[in-house]
């Protein structure tokens, strides 16, 4: 067993130093783990103490609040007598990392939800988080904090409590006993999967992963790893990878923001905007050049970057690029997708 532990830590070593660091990113950067995940919670509860900006007596949910929490206090109050203006009602939210043990502390949001004015200098009441299942799973309480004073300088309807809150129940999850690990992609690509899965099976020294689509690589854990789990999948992460991207143009036509790919191509064409002819043409038939500051030609299988070059050359304006190459895909010619947003 040590000698096979010792093989999979050389073959590691051995990737580290074949892969063009240049180019290439960690594993951990563009995948996760199927099963390891956070959780949202959320809870709703009173923020009190205010200086007169709380919910007004027309919130009837808050005074029904209040007089539910007294109720519950041994004190009986008509909700149509309360009127008060230091408690607003909020929508608490946090979020639960994956392997989150009970005493852990979470930041958590207060969103109001009546007609509050602001929530600065409040408290807020202690409040049960649940996830989706209806569960507890956290409960917060705590000094709100706006980040400043005045509401020209912050957005004091939404307050924060830095670890506001403390966990109350685990999610069950755990990697012991694990035979396999499930790695999803960020961005699913055919490409981008297999080689994650080639650098895993090269550094392992034995055909471990298989790519199960464009998005999902399952790895088998070698016998000699499955007691540290945890360390198995940490050399895996740091794995690195030249990930494949899909050629893609995006234009944003109320920025006249433009971002291209890198392995965006466009094919032969001419086109004519406003004083501007630009012509795409085999080399072997038009050589490359700048006839006047009209024309211009360029050779075919350019990159939209050399193009992008050319044309910011001759002072075409953003705009009018975007024009350019929603021209370009409507004719055929531009080899990628163009996303307008």
């Amino acid at each position: 067993m040590k000698k096979l532990k010792f093989k999979i830590f050389i073959n590691f070593l051995i990737v580290f130093t074949v892969i063009d660091l240049a180019y290439a990113v960690r594993i951990k950067d563009i995948t996760s783990i199927k099963g390891v995940r956070i959780n949202q919670l959320v809870g709703y509860g009173l923020v009190v103490g205010l200086n007169g900006t709380g919910d007004k007596s027309g919130a009837d949910f808050t005074m029904q609040s209040i007089a539910n929490m007294m109720e519950r206090m041994g004190v009986h109050v008509d909700k149509n007598q309360i009127k008060v203006k230091n408690v607003a009602a909020v929508m608490i939210t946090a979020t639960m990392p994956p392997f989150a043990k009970i005493g852990t502390r979470l930041d958590v949001t207060i969103s109001s939800l009546g007609d509050a004015k602001s929530l600065a200098g409040g408290t807020l009441l202690l409040t049960p988080l649940k996830g989706v299942d209806g569960k507890v799973y956290a409960i917060a309480q705590g000094s709100v904090g706006v980040g400043g004073i005045g509401a020209s300088q912050n957005h004091v309807l939404v307050a924060t409590i830095p670890e506001g809150a403390t966990i109350e129940r685990e999610i069950p999850f755990s990697l012991s006993g694990k035979s396999q690990i499930t790695f999803t992609l960020s961005n699913p690509d055919f490409t981008t999967a297999l080689r994650i899965t080639e650098i895993v099976n090269t550094a392992l020294g034995e055909p471990a992963a298989k790519a199960l689509d464009s998005g999902t690589i399952k790895i088998e854990i070698p016998e000699a790893m499955r007691p540290d789990v945890a360390k198995f999948i940490a050399n895996i992460e740091t794995l690195e990878v030249e990930p494949d991207t899909t050629a893609k143009v995006i234009v944003n036509e109320k920025t006249g923001t433009v971002v291209i790919g890198e392995n965006v191509k466009i094919s032969t064409i001419a086109i004519s905007h406003g004083d501007l002819s630009i012509k795409v043409q085999d080399t072997s038939v038009t050589p490359p050049k700048q006839v006047d500051n009209r024309v211009m030609l360029v050779p075919t299988g350019t990159t939209i970057g050399d193009l992008v070059k050319a044309l910011n050359a001759v002072g075409v304006s953003p705009k009018d690029l975007i024009s350019i190459f929603q021209s370009i895909k409507a004719a055929g010619a531009l080899q990628a997708d163009l996303e307008i947003i």
